[in-house]
């Protein structure tokens, strides 16, 4: 499986044919290898990728020594991806934007933006009470959470107000729409998770082919 830690850097859209496409713009790399996980040592297979330098004054020693050792300077954001084999990797190695060449769809996951605490209707997309006909003081609230005597109790997983966003969310079958292997962008139709400048992980779709 392909795949890629990048930076969302913000949409905008092109023309194909005539066609308008929304596309957002992103960041991919490069990316350095710094660590190998096998099996044999770790109970897995993977290989750990670091993206964006950033200064070593700002780093731990501890992941400072891995840095180190893979002979790279300080990354910002450091992830595992999932690999069949590490045959082929090598700790140091670059990768770049064009490893998804000949690859057509993606999914990507990022942090989604935070909109704090939120009530049932924009949390959950309820449609509120009535606005007339007595109805006073009650026109966004969820209305009843449960019943009386039994079970006497709110049950789990009752939807209600709370935090909203700020989660890890997936975007499955995003289409490649251009990838520029010398400056390490990729067009991306439609839109990704998060914000701008915010991080995310590109890889190989899952659920579709070509």
């Amino acid at each position: 499986m392909a795949g890629i830690l990048a930076k969302k850097i913000g949409m905008t859209q092109i023309f194909e044919n005539g066609k308008l496409i929304p596309v957002t713009v992103v960041e991919a790399g490069p990316n350095y290898i710094l660590q190998k996980k096998t099996v044999e040592s770790d109970g897995y297979t993977a290989v750990q990728l670091g993206f964006d330098e950033k200064k070593e004054k700002n780093t731990t020693k501890p992941i400072l020594g891995i840095f180190k050792k893979a002979g790279v300077k300080p990354q910002r954001f450091v992830k595992e991806l999932r690999v069949s084999s590490v045959d082929g990797y090598e700790l140091g190695q670059e990768i770049k934007a064009d490893v998804f060449n000949g690859i057509e769809y993606v999914d990507v996951i990022g942090t989604s933006k935070g909109k704090g605490t939120s009530g049932v209707m924009k949390r959950h997309g309820f449609s509120g009470n009535r606005a007339t006909h007595g109805v006073s003081l009650n026109h966004r609230l969820g209305g009843s959470i449960g019943m009386s005597s039994f079970p006497g109790k709110v049950l789990r997983g009752k939807r209600m107000a709370g935090k909203h966003g700020n989660a890890t969310v997936t975007v499955q079958n995003l289409k490649i729409v251009k990838i520029d292997a010398e400056n390490n962008v990729i067009l991306l139709k439609g839109a990704v998770p998060g914000s701008k400048n915010g991080y995310i992980v590109i890889q190989s779709a899952v659920k579709k082919i070509g």
